[in-house]
């Protein structure tokens, strides 16, 4: 691998808050004012991120706990007093004596004054700087840091977090109580986790990256790795211009119970705009017909059971199960059949809730759970998956095998790695858009992608054209508008 190629894969790496304290401890090791020298480099990569968003900025208020994130906070407004701004800065709590917070605070005061929060003392503040808690907090904040957090949210005005929003668990995404809501955070050294995933990206806002020149001992193995546009470069080549639709793979997609076929007919569209050579659909008789007449450019075949079912597994090559599948005897008699076969699965929706009901484990197969599905495939609630979406894929991963696919603010794709998507917006939380994913997938692998890169592509390929569809606005956004951007995001 280039230098180049293997940068890009440490700025993608992500990490929990103690593995990046490993990396920081390692890059200091036996040097002398080495982390002194690491906290300048940070404030100064804070301050660069500043001054490129706000360039007119002339009044900052910096709020500084008594760790390192506060010392990064003193050495801001070192920065920015320097440049001529207005700055306040508030303490809640001191330093250590002889840590680098505290070298950082006696620099400060060489040039202006600490003072100490109190409520209502971010009143008026048009830019705020937070840097009251890092990757270190693992309880609620409480007292006088509880209070600046409620007026940092209450203040309207822009905020820059440094390393991570106040309140915010580095390692799920999860608020500890209250968390700063900040419009950006750049965090340092590793990528944190949970600034990618959860509701880690509603708090964090656009997120910045420095890894002040700190390489990764490679014995510090990352939790994840964040997906890239530049990823479908290398996933979705040029086609031969020989290809034919055998060569483009046979997807069979089986759904839409009475009353649902709506969903199995966005899988079906997703399929072919993701490049599937052939796609079936079985479906119930009474509405193949409709079906095909809304995409004939699928086959749609009626099929009263299981044995009616049989010739069409006999001739694909990928099967997706699931969307408006329902839980009646129809729908189960067919994931019986489905479980039959030794054929690729992509399994969404109630064929996921039949799996939920008898578990079984194979290693071919893409679960595409939501959070309510993977509370109910783990035998828990949602509030439990949403607490550690990263210990529920892995738990998913363990007991059903495959890959799996955790949809949501952040998707996470867990099999032999894992993968977080940074794409994606709020105008996907609509009916259908799960759908659409399961016919990509289906499509991907159709077309010879390796079972996980093709849950990895399928996820940014979805997200990516999401974010397409939703330029003319997220409300409103309807999976039709995402199908629509599929050829431009799979042919890149």
């Amino acid at each position: 691998m280039s230098e180049g190629r293997e940068q890009n894969r440490n700025q993608r790496r992500l990490y929990s808050a103690a593995q990046v304290r490993e990396i920081d401890r390692v890059a200091i090791d036996g040097r002398t004012d080495a982390g002194y020298a690491l906290m300048q480099r940070a404030a100064a990569a804070a301050w660069r991120a500043l001054c490129e968003r706000k360039p007119d900025a002339s009044r900052i208020d910096i709020v500084c706990g008594p760790g390192n994130n506060g010392g990064d906070g003193y050495e801001i407004a070192t920065l920015a007093k320097h440049a001529g701004c207005e700055v306040r800065v508030w303490a809640i709590g001191e330093p250590a004596p002889g840590t680098e917070a505290a070298l950082a605070r006696a620099a400060w005061r060489l040039l202006g004054t600490v003072h100490p929060y109190a409520p209502g003392a971010l009143v008026g503040a048009s830019l705020i700087v937070d840097a009251l808690y890092g990757t270190g907090l693992s309880r609620p904040p409480v007292h006088a840091a509880a209070a600046a957090i409620a007026e940092i949210r209450a203040s309207g005005a822009w905020v820059l977090a440094v390393d991570v929003p106040s309140g915010l668990a580095a390692d799920t995404g999860q608020p500890l109580g209250q968390a700063v809501r900040a419009d950006l955070t750049v965090s340092f050294i590793g990528r944190k986790f949970g600034l990618y995933t959860g509701q880690g990206p509603e708090h964090a806002g656009e997120r910045g990256f420095d890894d002040l020149g700190v390489v990764p001992d490679p014995g510090i193995a990352s939790l994840a790795q964040l997906l890239d546009a530049g990823d479908l470069h290398a996933a979705l080549p040029r086609r031969p211009r020989g290809a034919h639709k055998g060569s483009n793979g046979f997807a069979l997609l089986i759904g839409g119970d009475t009353g649902f076929a709506g969903a199995i007919l966005l899988a079906a569209r997703a399929a072919l705009r993701t490049g599937a050579g052939l796609v079936a659909v079985a479906t119930r008789t009474e509405q193949a017909g409709t079906l095909a007449a809304a995409q004939p450019e699928a086959m749609f075949r009626g099929v009263a059971d299981a044995g009616e079912l049989k010739p069409l597994l006999e001739k694909a090559g990928v099967i997706a199960i699931g969307p408006g599948l329902g839980q009646n005897q129809w729908g189960r008699d067919l994931w019986q059949a489905v479980l039959q076969t030794d054929l690729p699965l992509v399994v969404d929706a109630d064929a996921l809730n039949l799996l939920a009901e008898a578990p079984s484990r194979r290693g071919n197969w893409v679960l595409t759970p939501h959070p309510g599905e993977a509370a109910r495939l783990l035998g828990c609630d949602v509030k439990t998956i949403e607490a550690d979406r990263l210990a529920a894929t892995r738990a998913l991963v363990a007991r059903y095998g495959g890959c799996v696919i955790l949809k949501g603010a952040g998707s996470l794709i867990g099999g032999r790695e894992m993968a977080v998507c940074p794409y994606g917006n709020p105008g996907m939380a609509s009916g259908g858009m799960g759908d659409t994913l399961t016919g990509i997938v289906a499509a991907l692998l159709a077309q010879g992608l390796p079972l996980e890169d093709a849950a990895r592509i399928g996820v940014l390929v979805h997200a990516r054209a999401g974010d397409l569809a939703a330029r003319g606005g997220e409300r409103g956004l309807l999976p039709s508008d995402l199908i629509e951007a599929l050829r431009d995001v799979v042919n890149p």
